[in-house]
């Protein structure tokens, strides 16, 4: 059996905290000291994410989102940290530096599409950018929605695309970042209405493929690394962690 801190200094040889954002709360946020026989690997801890926890006997969660991101002034029976602590259930959360780091969210992601060579770009170094074969804005964004299993939106600057920028998650802020690097696109999760606008007006194309689906490949990736560093821990990837959103057809 291992305990929790064993697996945690496993994660963070993985994602240095030190790669985190200054705003960001990451690490062993969550500490019932327990050994641990199973864990359960997520994006998001949510109510029914410890339930699943608790049903599959799992003493830790390991997932991407801080289930605790401000400084807690209360608690109360519906928080979930409260709800992990009543059982006996420990969290390790891996954000911003498991976005930055070597074989993090966006290098997943950049495997995903194939991106030959990707290179840390943005003042953090947490996207990446790289070559691929030449395409189309829309080719890509069908690309994007049969690989990620996403709703994607598309804005396209009209020219053809041989350098792609990508980072998971809210990147819609990192346009000119992105378009610095020389890509002509950028693939993300998050955009707002005005950062299409930019992003057409500066020629690069920006694929939008949803908060979740552009992070959620980190999952299986996570809980292959643990099986392998920690012989006979069984790990489990979530099956109730799922997009908040739901879509009309």
């Amino acid at each position: 059996m291992a305990r929790v801190r064993e697996i945690c200094e496993c994660l963070e040889q993985l994602a240095p905290k030190d790669l985190a954002e200054s705003w960001d709360n990451v690490g062993l946020l969550v500490d019932c000291g327990a050994e641990v026989t199973s864990v359960l690997v997520a994006l998001d801890i949510t109510d029914e994410v410890v339930a699943e926890a608790e049903l599959q006997g799992c003493q830790l969660i390991v997932a991407h989102h801080p289930v605790i991101f401000k400084p807690l002034r209360t608690l109360a029976r519906r928080d979930v940290a409260f709800r992990l602590v009543k059982k006996n259930i420990s969290a390790i959360c891996m954000h911003t530096n498991l976005d930055a780091a070597e074989g993090g969210v966006n290098d997943v992601l950049a495997r995903l599409f194939e991106v030959e060579n990707p290179e840390p770009f943005g003042e953090a170094g947490v996207g990446r950018v790289g070559s691929v074969e030449p395409t189309d804005a829309k080719t890509l964004a069908a690309l994007c929605q049969s690989r990620l299993n996403a709703h994607v939106k598309l804005a396209d600057a009209g020219k053809p695309i041989r350098r792609l920028a990508l980072i998971g998650g809210s990147g819609g802020s990192m346009l000119a970042d992105a378009a610095a690097t020389g890509a002509d696109a950028l693939l993300t999760g998050e955009a707002s209405h005005h950062d299409a606008i930019d992003a057409r007006a500066m020629g690069l194309s920006l694929i939008v493929a949803g908060h979740y689906s552009t992070e959620f490949p980190i999952v299986p990736v996570l809980a292959d690394h643990l099986s392998r560093r920690f012989n006979g821990l069984r790990v489990i990837c979530s099956r109730r962690n799922k997009d908040p959103f739901s879509y009309l057809q």
